[in-house]
């Protein structure tokens, strides 16, 4: 196998899918229209709001182990420590292989080789709401790069989520199979 590395070309012409945020002027004027209280703000200032609610909603999610459960029973959101793929597919460190010239790989030596996902899950019966199945979490660029950065620092605090494992389970209740009744912590 041969090893070099061959330097991407950064000037190569891209294709790039163009998207619609939900922060565009068509939104905001919906929402003005609805709230009219905050019909004085302007639009930049709002944005700038809603990106910095977003921003502490995902700082509580790094920092709490069960996440935190989104607003208006919208899902629950949290991060979750998984062990890396059988079918290892190349992990190259693009930083050091570029410098170096040899194809070199990232193997998450100080998280002995698991790996942080962000998960997002309204499986449970609380958060039953039309057409649930089709709504999807997609995590912005900080927020993933704040989790890569400080996943490593503290990576056993979080929950391990086993493969193939339904995330529904975490939330099913286990208080109905047991009684709690005649639990005392004081005795032996």
């Amino acid at each position: 196998m041969n090893n070099t590395f061959k330097k991407p070309d950064l000037n190569a012409p891209r294709f790039r899918e163009k998207k619609l945020g939900l922060l565009n002027k068509k939104t905001i004027k919906e929402f003005k229209t609805k709230y009219p209280l905050y019909e004085e703000i302007d639009n930049g200032k709002l944005k700038e709001i809603i990106k910095l609610y977003n921003k502490a909603l995902w700082n509580g999610v790094i920092k709490f182990r069960d996440g935190v459960e989104l607003p208006n029973s919208l899902g629950y959101l949290f991060i979750g420590t998984c062990s890396p793929s059988k079918y290892k597919k190349q992990n190259i460190n693009y930083a050091d292989s570029t410098k170096h010239g040899k194809m070199l790989q990232n193997d998450n030596w100080e998280t002995d080789g698991n790996l942080g996902k962000i998960f997002y899950t309204n499986v449970s019966a609380k958060y039953k709401f039309k057409n649930r199945e089709l709504w999807k979490f997609q995590a912005t660029r900080e927020f993933k790069r704040t989790v890569a950065k400080e996943y490593p620092k503290d990576y056993t605090k979080y929950m391990v989520i086993q493969n193939k494992y339904k995330i529904s389970h975490l939330y099913k209740d286990t208080t109905s199979k047991a009684s709690l009744d005649a639990y005392n912590e004081f005795e032996k």
